[in-house]
């Protein structure tokens, strides 16, 4: 969804997000938006040529490199000396393809596969560029941190229409704004934009500070794949999400 200027700063201050409003709309209009819904500027070909270069800085273990092609957010979270630190615990990368490239709103999802272990094992690895082909949040598929199985069970409760379990999450200021058929009416406006969910496929936790943490939680939707922003607070507790002012 829209990497918005308060998103930009990460969790550095805290704003309040638009969140989609309701409205009722006939099956032609929702066609029409679902075509004229904005796309990243960010061409498949860039995409890939992006992804290419930063999982040759990851293969080669260049910290510098991979520091250079992070989003400003990341770079204002992050240093060269802690990606160092990572990639001291990445695995050793033998080979690596691209398998899709997911142009979405204004971000780009990307997934990839590497091979390890003499060509015997493969990982998927997920990129998230945005606009620039700057890297938003990467992720070994396989991994799944607690804030990103929150993330994960809050769509998914969004999705199975559980508005109720989903507010659950909020924190209880953010609670006190957002009720359960706002949830819904917010949801559903997304869900006929897009097309429907056709599967939740994982979350990335991206960059955060001492009071914020942002989870994208990519979800595949009938007419693009895309990553919703989650906001949590140190105690895991939602207080923003970004639905894109696009969509409004």
């Amino acid at each position: 969804m829209k990497f918005t200027s308060c998103l930009l700063a990460a969790a550095m201050a805290t704003c309040t997000v638009e969140m989609i409003p309701a409205a009722s709309v006939r099956a032609e209009v929702q066609v029409a938006q679902a075509l004229n819904a904005p796309r990243t500027n960010l061409t498949p070909s860039q995409a890939q040529n992006a992804a290419k270069e930063l999982l040759t800085s990851i293969q080669a273990k260049n910290a510098h490199g991979i520091y250079k092609l992070l989003a400003t957010p990341l770079k204002s979270a992050t240093s060269v000396e802690a990606i160092s630190q990572r990639l001291q615990s990445a695995p050793m990368i033998e080979s690596f393809r691209v398998v899709s490239v997911n142009p979405g709103l204004d971000d780009t999802t990307v997934e990839t596969v590497a091979i390890t272990n003499s060509g015997t094992r493969e990982l998927p690895l997920l990129l998230v560029l945005d606009d620039d082909g700057q890297l938003l949040a990467w992720k070994w598929v396989e991994t799944v941190l607690p804030i990103e199985q929150t993330a994960l069970q809050f769509v998914q409760d969004l999705d199975d229409g559980r508005w109720i379990a989903a507010r659950y999450y909020l924190d209880l200021d953010f609670q006190k704004e957002i009720s359960p058929a706002d949830l819904k009416r917010k949801w559903s406006k997304l869900e006929r934009v897009l097309g429907g969910v056709k599967s939740v496929k994982s979350a990335l936790a991206a960059s955060s500070n001492s009071e914020q943490q942002l989870v994208l939680v990519t979800i595949e939707f009938v007419n693009m794949t895309d990553n919703l922003f989650v906001i949590f607070n140190r105690q895991g507790r939602i207080i923003n999400v970004d639905f894109s002012a696009d969509l409004v």
